[in-house]
């Protein structure tokens, strides 16, 4: 199947890119590792008369710390990269495992940060051959006014599948974000939207610079649970980070992804955890209370009960691994 025809521009820096973004308007697409766009390209889902390459852009590069210990990660550094990169291992532990997470390895070396955190939501019916889905009536990802999954449902529910939002959500990372309008900087918890297709707040014309995450005082774990390591989008997806002793814990984030059209905070889950501690009996109430905090959980991929049977034993997991590392010293 042939890519549709575009045409190619490549910024020579940063100003020259989101100038190219504005001039093309709703009919401009970035190209960095491509991993995602160019398939949606050949399936007839996207079909952009501009692409403007932006991978090896000086400005979406490097991991590096500021003078108060904040990491700053260009939104163009590749997976691989970003998941073996000494300090992230050593510090940020969560984040390199979701890194390592996503697709195989070639995949991860091609595939970006930024391109990763702005995935786009995936369902069985869009995710499709063009014939295979004239087949049945537009839904609200094509132009349509329904939701094949979910009948009733004024939105669409298909799935953000993003391994590293969770992860970079619990560590309470924020985006930066240009345009030629200028520079601004959103929190990731405010980034992501319940809907399947204005799945983030980023305008048309940004660009994702770099991600920003706090220094690292966190005890943090990533895990995913997938059809085939490596391969597949996961059934499910968990990340939690936690502050102070296991008898005194002083916050507490777990978030679950490839649950809904955007990263959940499991927020009754971590207030269990807040007031009564890292103990098994503790554990085991979050656990029964991120059941409810999912919410209504969209019937793609896997039946919701089994997803939600399936958060319940990834928080039992976690929050018992994280309870038995030791608490950082301050």
């Amino acid at each position: 199947m042939l890519l549709p025809a575009f045409r190619y521009v490549r910024p020579r820096d940063l100003g020259e890119a989101v100038a190219a973004l504005a001039a093309g308007g709703e009919g401009a697409s970035l190209l960095a590792g491509g991993t995602d766009l160019l398939i949606s390209m050949r399936q007839g889902l996207v079909t952009p008369a501009t692409l403007i390459g932006i991978r090896g852009l000086a400005e979406l590069n490097g991991i590096d710390l500021d003078g108060t210990g904040v990491l700053r990660i260009g939104a163009g550094v590749a997976l691989t990269d970003l998941a073996e990169h000494p300090m992230i291992v050593e510090r940020y532990p969560a984040l390199a495992q979701a890194a390592r997470s996503v697709g195989s390895r070639h995949v991860r070396n091609m595939a970006t940060l930024g391109g990763n955190l702005r995935l786009p939501t995936r369902c069985w019916y869009t995710n499709q051959s063009e014939n295979w889905r004239a087949s049945r009536a537009p839904c609200w990802k094509t132009d349509g006014g329904l939701c094949h999954v979910i009948k009733t449902s004024t939105t669409c529910r298909a799935i953000n599948s993003s391994d590293t939002a969770p992860a970079l959500l619990a560590l309470q990372a924020m985006v930066r974000a240009r345009s030629v309008r200028g520079e601004r900087e959103v929190r990731l918890a405010d980034f992501y939207k319940d809907d399947g297709v204005n799945h983030t707040t980023l305008a048309s014309d940004e660009i994702i610079t770099a991600v920003l995450v706090p220094a690292a005082r966190d005890r943090a774990l990533f895990t995913k649970a997938a059809p085939r390591t490596g391969l597949d989008y996961g059934y499910g997806t968990l990340a939690a980070a936690v502050t102070g002793s296991n008898k005194a814990i002083k916050s507490a984030r777990l978030v679950a992804g490839s649950v809904g059209s955007w990263p959940v905070l499991l927020e009754r889950a971590g207030q269990i955890v807040v007031e009564r501690g890292l103990n098994e009996a503790a554990i085991a109430a979050a656990a029964d209370a991120a059941r409810e905090d999912l919410g209504e959980v969209a019937n793609l991929f896997s039946p919701p009960g089994y997803k939600k049977r399936l958060v319940r034993g990834l928080v039992l997991q976690v929050l018992e691994q994280l309870r038995r590392q030791k608490v950082p010293v301050a």
